[in-house]
């Protein structure tokens, strides 16, 4: 079965969850023996020679403006006609905003399968018209594709209630691999930090996630003497578009002595979870976390707000604030630091072996 995915800026060591989800299912879907080609945006290509296949997985990469706005819907009508001139049997296409194109694409006689990754439009980035579109995108994708996975519980029910979708929705969560245990002295050295005497937050610098919360809470506990002096708070992760937002970010963490690592992957990011005290994601907005799951693979303490899709990976409530309170999240902070503990959690829901099943699955069901 040839295969074509889009909705993704690309794989491999692309910032993004969509992309993490990609880069650890669609080699395991080649290795299980469909023929799997990845469309990549081509201004997020870093590799000085642009791979042509990766770990099995066939890449090509389609110019798009660099557009907040129109980036995605561009590349994906580009992508669209790429898989068709391919002669694909299926185009799999991910995030509901490049769904717009679901509808076209099945004019073109191609198979669609849609993979909803969460209610973008309730991201605080986006204006009034773009979280329009967004929504638009979910009720087409939802009402023209052959097959709809959903990555949480929260969002079946959600795609159930708005867009009338009940038949044809495969729930598959996201995954994650098996941790990597390091440690990286001469990194640590370069940042300033010591094993085991900080706080990770990771994630990109977009305001739903709400690291300047994180920020603030480290700020009341270091200032009320609450947590060692020693203790440091580290940010990795960066933003794909410089905005008002990281750059306040940015400033607010450079005055208050927290480290930013910028977009790290490998070694240097194993090493952050591995001697990690605890890992914070304080958002107000996620599908199913990749950042979370993977912080609890390297069983380190965690601490999340209490949104829906936090409140589904079944946690004990000692790991959960109300979303947005400082003063909470800080109490979950200092409880998490003082136990100087590891924290086993059960990871088999999330096990991408089986993950990359279920989505062949899908994708026969899909063609029929």
């Amino acid at each position: 079965m040839k295969v074509v995915v889009t909705g993704t800026r690309g794989i491999p060591d692309i910032m993004g969850g969509v992309e993490t989800h990609c880069e650890e299912l669609l080699p395991r879907l080649a290795g299980l023996g469909y023929d799997v080609t990845v469309i990549r945006r081509k201004n997020y290509v870093r590799e000085e020679k642009p791979l042509t296949e990766w770990k099995g997985v066939k890449i090509i990469d389609i110019d798009a403006p660099k557009s907040k706005h129109f980036e995605a819907i561009i590349h994906t009508f580009r992508a669209i006609n790429k898989a068709k001139a391919l002669g694909a049997d299926l185009v799999h296409i991910h995030t509901i905003g490049p769904n717009l194109l679901t509808p076209y694409a099945r004019l073109l006689g191609l198979k669609v399968v849609m993979t909803h990754h969460g209610p973008d439009y309730d991201r605080d980035k986006w204006g009034m018209v773009a979280k329009m579109m967004l929504k638009l995108g979910e009720h087409l994708g939802c009402r023209f594709a052959n097959q709809v996975i959903v990555i949480s519980d929260v969002i079946k029910t959600l795609i159930a209630k708005k867009c009338n979708r009940r038949k044809d929705v495969t729930l598959i969560y996201n995954g994650v691999t098996q941790p990597e245990i390091c440690v990286y002295p001469e990194y640590f050295n370069e940042l300033g930090i010591t094993e085991g005497k900080y706080i990770l937050g990771m994630c990109r610098f977009v305001p739903e996630k709400n690291l300047h919360h994180l920020v603030d809470a480290f700020v009341l506990l270091k200032n009320a003497g609450r947590i060692p002096e020693d203790m440091r708070l580290v940010l990795a992760g960066d933003s794909d578009f410089e905005d008002d937002y990281s750059c306040f970010l940015k400033k607010k963490a450079r005055e208050n002595d927290v480290v930013l690592t910028g977009f790290i992957k490998g070694k240097k990011l194993h090493s952050l979870l591995t001697n990690a005290s605890c890992y914070c994601l304080p958002s107000s907005h996620e599908g199913l976390p990749i950042a979370l799951l993977e912080a609890m693979s390297y069983d380190i303490p965690v601490v999340a707000s209490n949104i829906p899709a936090n409140l589904e990976i079944g946690l004990d409530k000692s790991h959960y604030f109300p979303c947005g309170n400082i003063e909470k999240l800080a109490e979950r902070l200092e409880e998490k630091i003082s136990l100087s503990q590891k924290t086993r959690y059960d990871m088999h829901l999330y096990d991408w072996d089986i993950i990359a099943r279920q989505t062949g699955d899908v994708y026969i069901k899909a063609v029929g």
